[in-house]
């Protein structure tokens, strides 16, 4: 394994900036995913370091090579695709053993790589069967398997799993991530799914219009977002956004009237801010007085929890609520809810980053 060094990573198609000087660091061993809006240039980027695209700046590094001009055979990586791009005509274990067998890898190390392989994916079974006699996460397994018997310095993984619905979404996401744990190998990761991004990522690289935008652990981007752009990105339902005034540790709109600790504004400057708050960082009121007073106009009632939909003020917001609080609301009813302490984020208004 190896690590990654991107450094000023440029890329214009058709005379449009896709990538606008990447830096990014990833340690031997980390799974690093990339995360964002479409068209913000994460795919690109990936196949930069594939050596599929050519970057018009910038250096790519695999451990201490620079390989940015190396074709794709002499990187030492290996990729999954999201289209599986299996070989139709071979069964299993020949998909598996291609790569092998064109490196001029001896019979025994192939069959002995090979049986590794099937055991660890719990391909046994399939050996001899054609990619048009398995399923969809079947053939995932398999593209996965073909990258893991070349024992490659890096992996990629370009939206490995869309094309599966959401049952088998969810197991061969845990395959990947105990995959990631046994090997301990190097991956970079993209994804637009929040869910992927969260429960796989060491760390957490958050694009925007072919910047970096943030990096860090997963929660650590989550709970710290740096602008209004990745605290709205991340997170489902999105984050709620109302424009306020902020003076003497209180945010005030129609509809909101939060006190924020003093400690914690010490730094602000009072006037007008954007308060960001999450679903599930409010609770029903215990008394008259409410921090957030929410108009129900839709309702999702989903068991144990239900999500309210309306307006507090002119702005759209949603509030997650459980048990009782859940099952208690109507349409048309207007909730006092107070906000978890701590969870108010505050952000510029003309800049979108974040004032603590």
């Amino acid at each position: 394994m190896a690590s990654l060094s991107l450094q000023g990573i440029q890329k214009s198609l058709g005379g449009q900036p896709i990538l606008r000087g990447v830096d990014l660091e990833v340690a031997t061993g980390e799974l690093v995913v990339l995360v964002g809006p479409s068209g913000c240039g994460k795919s690109t980027l990936l196949r930069t370091v594939a050596g599929l695209e050519s970057p018009d700046g910038g250096v790519v590094r695999i451990g201490a090579r620079d390989v940015t001009r190396l074709p794709p055979r002499d990187r030492d990586l290996a990729m999954v695709f999201q289209s599986y791009a299996l070989y139709p005509h071979l069964t299993v274990r020949e998909n598996l053993a291609f790569g092998l067998k064109l490196r001029g890898t001896s019979a025994a190390t192939i069959t002995e790589r090979t049986d590794e392989v099937a055991q660890m994916l719990g391909l046994g079974p399939l050996l001899d069967r054609f990619p048009r006699d398995m399923s969809g996460g079947q053939r995932q397994r398999v593209a996965m398997g073909r990258a893991i018997v070349r024992r490659p310095s890096l992996f990629l993984f370009d939206e490995p799993l869309s094309n599966l619905d959401a049952a088998l979404r969810a197991d061969v996401r845990v395959e990947i991530k105990r995959l990631h744990q046994r090997l301990g190998a190097t991956m970079l990761y993209v994804t637009h799914d929040q869910v992927e991004a969260m429960t796989l990522a060491s760390r957490l690289v958050v694009l925007r219009a072919g910047q970096v935008e943030q990096v860090g652990p997963p929660l650590e981007v989550y709970a710290r977002p740096v602008s209004r752009f990745v605290a709205a990105f991340l997170g489902s339902p999105a984050m709620n956004f109302l424009e306020a005034d902020l003076g003497s540790g209180r945010l005030r709109a129609p509809g909101l009237d939060v006190v924020v600790p003093q400690p914690a504004v010490g730094g602000d400057v009072p006037g007008p801010v954007l308060v960001g708050i999450r679903a599930h960082d409010v609770v029903p009121a215990k008394g008259a007085r409410a921090d957030v007073r929410l108009r129900v106009e839709v309702l999702e009632a989903m068991g144990f929890e239900a999500y309210a939909h309306g307006h507090v003020g002119d702005a759209p917001f949603v509030a997650r609520l459980e048990g009782d609080a859940a099952r208690g609301i109507t349409v048309g009813d207007e909730l006092g809810l107070d906000v978890a302490a701590g969870s108010v984020h505050l952000f510029d208004r003309q800049t979108g980053r974040t004032l603590r």
